[in-house]
């Protein structure tokens, strides 16, 4: 039998974003021999100790990779994972987060099981993907994505908070054919991605366009970057989305998202705070941001956008959500979990979503997915499967 590649088992630890410790631990290599967990992985990564079957079958459900990978005679050469909107034209690539290329992986096998199961469905090709060109204005844009699925401002508006608002979005998306799901980490809060690494991710397929929202942002951000991502699926983008403003495309896109959550009568009273003092400043933008189910960072944007507010004024604003954010996550070890107890499947469910949730169910229970596929689409383990599609 071909040995193990000791060069792809690095490579494979390294893509999931981990560290020798953290994978010792992961895959249960204890303390042996006077040698650390992290020193026995270290010397089977060199060529210098034979894996098991059973580690290597840890290692390939740990580092999601097929078994087979590790028999590879060199590592494979990157997917395409579209473009990279996160950096301006001529800029410096962004720092390579191995565990978001884990992340992007994962999404491009769901989606690749997805259009799959909807081409065997006969699903019709969706006309809105790529339909637009990115000359046209950002009101011709944001028309055509309301038009489409049938998006009403003020059925946004009267949810309770912005989680059901964003549950209202989810649903008019998912009714035009598009999947909308929160990802931000491998399986595990350990390997979560901050939101200042990537905050989406769209897939531009006909067949079957994805959404991904990185779930570790501010839930009050969710709305409007699913509409972000969704302008660049009717620009037929398919690509990465971060932090950034600079960048032309992200700047159409994030005008798109503005002119369907924040439409320019709500901004007309706010045009008063320029020149005003930052607590002014501050005040105003966070009770607009409540009553309108938005961030307080898009408020912030469409004000620099408008040049009601400089640069400066901008970073104050974004520096001060940005650390009260961090403040909002810190954990008191004895607090009630952010989930009050709703069971793993329940979460699970939610940040898959309804439509990805509706047709893994009649793949199931027609036998067009087995389930080890099923795991791999539900990013569960096979045993996982019925139970989270009968929760």
């Amino acid at each position: 039998m071909t040995a193990v590649n000791p060069d792809i088992l690095t490579w494979a630890r390294e893509t999931a974003g981990l560290s020798l410790e953290e994978a010792a631990g992961l895959i249960q290599l204890n303390d042996a021999r006077g040698q650390s967990g992290a020193a026995r992985l270290k010397a089977i990564e060199a060529g210098d100790d034979e894996p098991s079957r059973s580690l290597l079958k840890r290692m390939a459900d740990r580092y999601h990779r097929p078994l087979i990978t590790f028999y590879l005679p060199a590592r494979p050469a990157p997917g395409d994972r579209g473009e990279d909107f996160r950096r301006a034209p001529d800029a410096p690539p962004v720092d390579y987060d191995p565990r978001l290329d884990a992340l992007l992986r994962d999404v491009r096998a769901r989606h690749d099981i997805v259009r799959t199961l909807l081409i065997e469905e006969e699903t019709p090709p969706l006309p809105f993907v790529g339909s637009l060109r990115r000359s046209r204005a950002p009101a011709d844009i944001a028309r055509a994505i309301a038009d489409t699925i049938g998006f009403d401002l003020r059925a946004f508006r009267r949810a309770r908070n912005a989680r059901q608002a964003f549950a209202y979005l989810r649903e008019r998306l998912e009714s035009a054919g598009i999947f909308v799901l929160l990802l931000g980490n491998l399986g595990s809060y350990h390997t979560n991605i901050s939101s200042t690494m990537f905050r989406g991710y769209a897939i531009a397929d006909t067949v079957a366009p994805f959404i991904v929202i990185n779930e570790n942002d501010n839930d009050t951000s969710w709305a409007f970057t699913a509409l972000h991502e969704a302008a660049h699926l009717w620009l037929g983008q398919t690509g990465i989305s971060g932090a950034a403003h600079t960048n032309r495309i992200e700047q159409l896109c994030n005008d798109v998202a503005g002119r369907l959550l924040l439409p320019a009568e709500d901004l007309a009273p706010l045009r008063t705070l320029a020149g005003r003092p930052f607590d002014v400043v501050l005040g105003e933008v966070s009770r607009t941001a409540r009553d309108c189910k938005v961030s307080r960072r898009m408020v912030a944007y469409q004000l620099l956008r408008q040049d009601v507010i400089d640069g400066g004024m901008y970073q104050s604003l974004t520096e001060r959500f940005r650390a009260d954010w961090e403040k909002s996550r810190l954990r008191d070890p004895n607090a009630i979990p952010d989930d009050g107890g709703v069971s793993f499947y329940v979460v699970r469910r939610h940040r898959l979503g309804p439509a990805l949730m509706s047709l893994a169910q009649r793949a199931v229970a027609g036998g067009e997915l087995a389930p080890m596929r099923a795991a791999r689409l539900l990013g569960v383990k096979p045993t996982s499967v019925h139970p989270l599609l009968t929760a």
